[in-house]
């Protein structure tokens, strides 16, 4: 009996309102019986980096130059290790066929 009142109570803007009650009470029925002191209790200590630790960005003219130029630099090293890398691998790979093809020669 109760129930079918509610249900027909519940209509149209009368609906709307109950939901945006839920709506504003749900988190705040959360935050009372959990508490609002959430952050300190399952924050991790020392997780963001600080200042020092993190990036700098470069303002100045000269600044941002410079940068340029060691990510120039950082990625010509790269480069020639990555070809140096290439050229090992292309010989040790001619050196393994040129061996394995003189032992096939020699069997038949």
């Amino acid at each position: 009996m109760v129930y079918n009142y509610i249900l027909r109570s519940l209509r149209g803007t009368n609906l709307e309102v109950f939901k945006f009650g839920i709506y504003l009470a749900f988190p705040i029925g959360y935050m009372y019986y959990f508490g609002t002191n959430l952050e300190e209790r399952f924050s991790v200590p020392d997780f963001w980096p600080t200042q020092e630790q993190s990036n700098k960005i470069p303002y100045e003219r000269e600044e941002i130059k410079a940068e340029v130029e060691r990510i120039q630099n950082v990625m010509k090293e790269r480069e020639i290790e990555r070809r140096r890398r290439a050229e090992e691998a292309l010989g040790a790979a001619k050196l393994a066929f040129r061996d394995a093809k003189e032992k096939h020669e020699g069997t038949a």
